[in-house]
């Protein structure tokens, strides 16, 4: 039997979306004593949980156990769970469900001794909350990385069929309780023992990275483990994170506001379950440094503030309007930020993937300069990623090569770009967390930001444009401008100065984004946008004309002239 879902939960602005699909068999057994299950009530307050149990005691009390637990967690939790918090409510749920199963399998002959494996997994905004008892798992795919989630309560190799914990076998429970942060585009896995027992975890992992319909996975793993002849029952419930809601500012200012700054932390230091292992880059204000998080094994770029005198709370402000804004945005090219555990973060700093690839300002050091193909490819990107922004109201206000990273292309793929540095946005809102005076750095700012106005998605547009000059050119198209000063803007220098490979229609383009008016730019990045696609479409390099030696110089014209009229006279002087 197999089963495919799609839940989401909340509106728009809160919403959580998953796939899921399973698959069960019940094997060499005579009947199936595996039960799964996924509910949704379309209710942000609730989210998805998701359930497996195996039951044991004899074919019909282990399915009756496994079924009963899995349909009252289930129930119970849409019950409780707007009242009180996942932990209590859900521990509560199932030591409940746990004296009745008892109780019923003490009293009815037909159903004696019966009990069950369980395990839960509840998705409540950006939280994972882990409920486990058994043998029962959970595993999570994040990225290429597989992980079980859960510890089997057995008596250990050898004996595996041997619980030393089951939903009915006792009066009171001991309950396993986990609260993880969910990402978008994790995977996870609830399966029974006879499934798991069949399988190893790197077969588990390489079907599972495939990324097929959560159904199709379900079924190609259950058969697997059927191929091992193991005997027993196999139950597969996959589900996929398609979509998170928005964290909440209050939640993540209410985090932070707690957190201390503290001493940078050496190299080799461990810190909350992350191992520092070496300095990225050194600022006056934080430090960045790459590290491991020990828990997933993967690499993860971590920045701590300077304990510096009068910085602790513009450096609050900023760590928190970075780690707010990055969690709305959703977009391929836009950096993201971890969010951890209100438990697990001891002090103050944040956590982003690391990114394998440099800065883009880096490549632009390196010659030879970018092709029109390659250059095209990398600002489309940047500005994809600066639209998504725009869409959620978010301003970032310091575009620059500085600021966006390239990361190495998979064989036969395009390079994938990430900006990054969310700590002088700000979000077009009342609830607003950070400053909204102009800030950037000097030589992409937009002229109107020396005069003192807002900055904007014009703005915005204009440090893109700079951006796109410098792509190609490795210079700035109106010189470089130094801090506190007051430039004048006069008509920028021509792509084509510096590249007369390149077309004339990108000169026109961007010419129009870095415009000293803004009322003179493209309405928004994504007119830009289409224009720089339509460009590429129907034009190729050519040779810009040749201006003539009158126009670009008349002085040095004349006198040339002059000279070539007195060589002559000479010559018809000289026949005399």
């Amino acid at each position: 039997m197999a089963h495919s879902s799609k839940s989401g939960s909340g509106d728009q602005t809160k919403r959580l979306v998953v796939h899921a699909g399973f698959c069960t068999e019940r094997g060499e057994r005579a009947s199936n004593e595996d039960f799964a299950a996924i509910a949704d009530n379309q209710n942000f307050r609730f989210g998805v949980v998701a359930a497996i149990a195996d039951g044991v005691g004899g074919s019909r009390g282990g399915r009756v156990a496994a079924e009963l637990t899995v349909r009252e967690f289930i129930d119970g939790h849409f019950g409780d769970a707007g009242r009180s918090p996942p932990k209590d409510s859900s521990v509560r749920n199932l030591q409940a469900i746990n004296r009745w199963v008892h109780s019923i399998g003490a009293r009815d002959p037909d159903l004696k001794g019966m009990a069950c494996a369980f395990t839960a997994l509840i998705c409540k905004g950006r939280d994972l909350h882990v409920i486990h008892v058994g043998d029962t798992r959970l595993y999570r795919l994040r990225g290429d990385q597989l992980q079980q989630l859960t510890v089997d309560h057995t008596l250990g190799p050898g004996q595996l069929n041997r619980l030393t914990r089951a939903v009915g076998a006792d009066d009171e429970l001991r309950i396993d309780y986990l609260n993880l942060p969910n990402e978008q585009h994790d995977r996870y896995l609830l399966c029974s023992d006879g499934l798991h027992g069949g399988i190893s975890d790197e077969t588990l992992r390489t079907i599972l990275v495939r990324r097929t319909a959560p159904d199709e996975t379900a079924r190609e793993i259950v058969d697997r483990a059927l191929a091992s002849r193991t005997g027993d029952n196999a139950t597969a419930l996959v589900i996929d994170v398609i979509e998170l809601p928005p964290s909440e500012f209050s939640d993540i200012e209410g985090a932070l506001a707690r957190k201390s700054v503290r001493e940078l932390p050496a190299l080799g230091a461990l810190i909350d379950g992350f191992r520092i292992d070496e300095v990225l880059s050194d600022s006056r204000y934080v430090r960045v440094f790459r590290a491991t998080d020990l828990g997933d094994d993967r690499p993860v770029v971590m920045k701590f503030p300077k304990p510096l005198e009068g910085a602790d709370r513009p450096m609050r402000e900023a760590f928190l309007r970075e780690r707010w804004i990055a969690s709305r945005i959703r977009s391929p090219f836009v950096g993201e930020v971890i969010q951890l555990m209100e438990d697990r973060q001891t002090q103050l700093y944040l956590v982003m993937p690391f990114y394998e690839g440099e800065l883009l300002e880096n490549r632009l050091k390196r010659p030879p300069l970018l092709s029109l193909a390659g250059g095209l490819d990398i600002a489309l990107k940047v500005a994809r990623g600066l639209v998504a922004m725009h869409r959620a109201n978010i301003i970032h206000r310091d575009i620059k090569p500085e600021n966006i990273i390239l990361c190495p292309a998979i064989p036969g793929q395009p390079t994938m770009v990430k900006i990054i540095d969310f700590g002088i946005a700000y979000e077009k809102a009342a609830a607003d967390p950070g400053m909204t005076s102009p800030a950037g750095t000097p030589s992409y700012m937009a002229p109107e930001l020396f005069a003192g106005s807002q900055t904007s998605e014009a703005s915005d547009q204009f440090a893109l444009g700079v951006t796109v000059y410098r792509l190609f050119t490795g210079r700035f198209p109106y010189g470089e401008i130094e801090p506190f000063t007051n430039p004048r803007f006069r008509s920028p220098r021509p792509l084509t100065k510096y590249r007369p490979d390149l077309p004339a229609w990108l000169d026109k383009i961007v010419a129009r984004a870095i415009a000293a008016n803004p009322n003179d730019r493209y309405h928004d990045v994504l007119e830009l946008i289409f224009e720089l696609e339509h460009g590429a479409d129907r034009a190729s390099p050519i040779d810009v004309a040749r201006v003539p030696l009158y126009q670009r110089n008349p002085l040095l014209f004349w006198k040339i002239c002059s000279a070539i009229l007195a060589l002559l006279l000479l010559y018809q002087l000289s026949r005399r």
